[in-house]
């Protein structure tokens, strides 16, 4: 009398090793891909106007171009 069960582990016919180590290859990859795609950093919409942002950045202490700012990049020209 034979067994209905199909065996499901490496002996089962048809499943290869390398179809599996395939797949689990393509899953990495792919949720690597979703990672890096999720941590890649996006542009906020008001960054497309540049002097909108001046007032905001002097306000928080940002960069500033200032005359101190000047002369040192004039004394680092060649």
């Amino acid at each position: 009398m034979k067994s209905s069960v199909k065996p499901t582990g490496p002996e089962a016919p048809g499943a290869s090793p390398n179809q599996r180590r395939s797949l689990l290859l393509g899953a990495g990859a792919a949720g690597a891909a979703v990672l890096a795609a999720r941590a890649w950093p996006t542009a906020p919409a008001d960054a497309a106007a540049p002097g909108a942002a001046a007032p905001e950045a002097a306000a928080k202490g940002g960069y500033q171009l200032t005359q101190h700012v000047l002369r040192y990049y004039e004394t680092t020209k060649v």
